[in-house]
């Protein structure tokens, strides 16, 4: 039976509340679970004791038992010292989208050609005032 380390939604609309458990992977996110080993509130400041709560010994025996945690939940076991979350890479994330780079592309063409524009009648006005003379 693969054991899963996961969040159960609970709380009314809009309002949020999680409580992490031990289930079968098979099993409805918020369905049967074999325990409960803490909770999660995301509507309380991330500074506050009660936005996360945790049974480390049991997590820990589950985790020893072949329990596997959820992204989300290893975040918070990284965060409490239990188990490391590897650093990802990725390099693309962080640039826009085609669109966008396409936009950029756009300006930096019109912002040349008004420089150019801008630097050519300066060139062009001593040549006038030399012709005058």
């Amino acid at each position: 039976m693969p054991l899963k380390i996961r969040l159960s939604r609970g709380g009314a609309k809009k309002r949020p509340y999680y409580r992490i458990v031990i289930a079968d992977a098979r099993s409805p996110r918020d369905g049967r679970f074999l325990e409960k080993v803490g909770t999660f509130n995301p509507l309380l400041p991330k500074d506050h004791p009660e936005r996360f709560t945790l049974v480390e010994e049991r997590v820990k025996h589950w985790l020893e038992a072949g329990a596997q945690p959820t992204d989300r939940v290893l975040r918070f076991l990284d965060a409490a010292g239990i188990k490391s979350r590897p650093t990802r890479q990725n390099p693309k994330k962080g640039e826009p989208g085609k669109k966008a780079q396409e936009r950029i592309e756009a300006r930096r063409q019109a912002e040349a050609e008004a420089a150019e524009a801008a630097a050519a009648p300066a060139e062009a006005a001593p040549a006038e005032e030399a012709a005058a003379e």
